[in-house]
């Protein structure tokens, strides 16, 4: 049975700390083993090339331009060098087809007995019913709209797992919509998250592989703009705006979890936890 709860009037914090709360169940695809071992399999290179592949492979062949717009923060010679070739490698169908092989194996690995409990049972209906109700808005969401088109999975840990992804996809593509709203580029959303000091500035860079130039030149711009302060860190004005983008990230992200009300929502999170949790502790996710 799927929790419900007053709905239409939810604090849209609420859908944030739900969707944070699940995120290892779907992030920990992008750094388990048994993600790059199936990759590879398929004859795409070591490295980025799988991740670029795999996430965008509901796309369909997409272009080198259109992963850059839609993953929005990577440098795009970055995604050049390895889309459209990973398409001549393995087939956008084949290469989704490994990455719910390889969840499967990793969420196995990483939960054991948890995977067929009730609790993953009752985990798994309650996302899906969230995602479900996402796909009543795909105007705007392109990555999202193109994941909601896959079919879904049959065993309770990959309707999870599968349902997270969308919820993700559909929170990402509201975010990109709000940074874009603010004049913001992905590099320089990058820059201004660094400036927080909550990440590493150089790690950001670093991840994204942009040069010491590029980011020096979005930095200046940025200092221009008065949202960045000399030192690096946001400016008063800075972080005001940042905050607008990330209530803004929050409200176009809400529309799922009101499908399942505040007890949905704290029953997902409850349902969850110890999953994430067993995740992070078995190094699913870097620490």
């Amino acid at each position: 049975m799927v929790a419900t709860g007053t709905v239409g009037d939810m604090d849209p914090i609420i859908a944030r700390k739900t969707w944070r709360t699940a995120e290892p169940i779907h992030g920990m695809i992008y750094f388990v083993p048994e993600a790059a071992e199936r990759y590879q399999a398929l004859g795409l290179a070591a490295g980025q090339m799988g991740y670029f592949a795999s996430r965008s492979a509901p796309l369909g062949r997409a272009s080198a331009e259109l992963v850059i717009a839609t993953f929005f923060n990577f440098n795009p010679d970055y995604v050049r060098a390895v889309i459209p070739r990973a398409w001549d490698l393995a087939s956008p169908a084949k290469i989704i087809e490994a990455r719910f092989a390889a969840a499967d194996a990793a969420l196995r690995r990483l939960l054991g007995d948890a995977v067929t409990g009730n609790e993953m049972l009752a985990a798994s209906r309650l996302a899906r019913t969230a995602a479900l109700s996402a796909c009543d808005r795909l105007e705007g969401r392109p990555l999202f709209a193109a994941h909601a088109e896959l079919a879904w999975p049959d065993e309770p840990h990959l309707v999870l797992w599968h349902a997270q992804t969308l919820l993700r996809e559909f929170r990402g593509d509201g975010h990109i919509s709000a940074l874009t709203a603010d004049d913001v580029s992905g590099i320089e959303a990058l820059i201004m998250h660094g400036g927080t000091g909550a990440v590493g500035a150089e790690v950001l860079q670093n991840t994204r592989n942009w040069s010491d130039e590029a980011w020096t030149a979005a930095v200046d711009r940025l200092i221009d703009r008065g949202l960045l302060d000399p030192d690096g860190t946001l400016s008063e004005l800075g972080t005001e705006r940042r905050q607008w983008v990330e209530d803004r990230t929050d409200t176009l992200a809400l529309a799922p979890y009101e499908a399942i009300g505040e007890d949905g929502c704290d029953e997902l999170r409850q349902l969850t936890r110890p999953f994430s949790r067993a995740i992070v502790s078995g190094g699913g996710l870097p620490v």
